[in-house]
């Protein structure tokens, strides 16, 4: 009896509080109503191109054929994934995936911090505009053109040679786009030009939040730029900087596979060839479905990994993370 009162009691608090959120739920969704309407497109989009995609994830255990759905394929297990870590390519690709992710980060990832912070010297309004709509320019061109660019500008006629023949720096032309030793720089290099103007707006939005009065009292203690710069400019933007590197490190074995497909070609594989590049020769080009979807789930298993472990230490070191 006492156990049946208490159901009884349980179960009216309970539809009681359920007819209350429902009141406040719908009370905040009128309310900002046209805020949750801006939101939808977002939603929408995630839930067709990132959730539900994911139920095809299950191929890469199973023998998937073009033609037989992918619930009526025979499982496999982990033959896949043996296969990838077993296979020839696998140390070359690892290594090849962290050099590149490695070397993005330290050189492109500092370098619209330090776009932003000699924007932000700037005092010529103009020459300020103008220097940023020419730095942001890159980012907007389609890149297939970039790549386009780069491979017409370093071929063995190409611009870049001819300056180097005529300023006297080589008696002969230089293969830049053969030789596996250029390939890293000519990625890094081109990454920092089209992506350094673009990815500097969060950095100078930052900027704006810094306190005015901070620089005027450290003006008045007689500090000069340069003790304004580390004392002030780059404590205020931490934050930012924090949250932005430890989504880069996030993304440290997805290194950009489509701007690594546009530009290498067998003759550099040694150093061009990335787990996103051998993800599309063996899943588009070979058909091998299966074997592709393990090696991109095992991608993203280790891209998971990185940022918790990413975030936890930036949570211990800064107080700063992303949750």
């Amino acid at each position: 009896m006492i156990f049946t009162a208490i159901n009884i009691k349980l179960h009216g608090y309970i539809k009681k509080s359920s007819k209350r959120f429902n009141k406040l739920f719908i009370k905040e969704l009128l309310k900002n109503r046209y805020l949750y309407l801006m939101l939808a497109p977002v939603l929408v989009y995630f839930i067709l191109f990132s959730y539900l995609p994911m139920y095809g994830a299950q191929i890469a255990f199973k023998d998937f054929k073009p033609g037989v759905s992918v619930w009526d394929s025979p499982w496999a297990g982990l033959k896949y994934f043996h296969q990838f870590f077993n296979s020839y390519y696998f140390g070359r690709l690892i290594v090849n995936t962290v050099k590149l992710s490695v070397l993005t980060l330290v050189f492109c990832f500092p370098a619209p911090i330090i776009l932003a912070l000699l924007l932000n010297e700037m005092k010529n309004k103009l020459y300020k505009s103008l220097i940023q709509t020419f730095s942001y320019l890159p980012h907007f061109i389609s890149l297939v053109v970039i790549c386009g660019m780069i491979l017409d500008f370093l071929k063995p006629e190409g611009l870049i040679n001819r300056l180097i023949i005529t300023l006297g720096l080589s008696q002969e032309s230089i293969s830049f786009m053969t030789s596996p030793g250029w390939f890293r720089s000519i990625y890094v290099i081109s990454e920092i030009w089209q992506n350094a103007g673009w990815a500097s707006i969060i950095y100078l939005a930052a900027l704006t939040g810094i306190d005015n009065y901070l620089y005027e009292a450290a003006i008045i203690d007689g500090a000069n730029r340069w003790r304004q710069l580390w004392n002030i400019t780059l404590p205020g933007i931490t934050p930012t900087i924090v949250i932005l590197l430890i989504m880069n490190i996030g993304l440290i074995m997805s290194v950009g596979g489509d701007k690594v497909i546009l530009l290498y070609n067998p003759s550099i594989y040694e150093t061009a060839d990335v787990i996103s590049s051998f993800v599309y020769r063996r899943g588009i080009k070979d058909a091998s479905f299966s074997f592709a979807s393990a090696v991109g789930l095992f991608n993203s298993a280790i891209n998971f990994i990185i940022l918790i472990l990413a975030n936890k230490i930036s949570k211990k070191l800064t107080e700063s993370s992303l949750w």
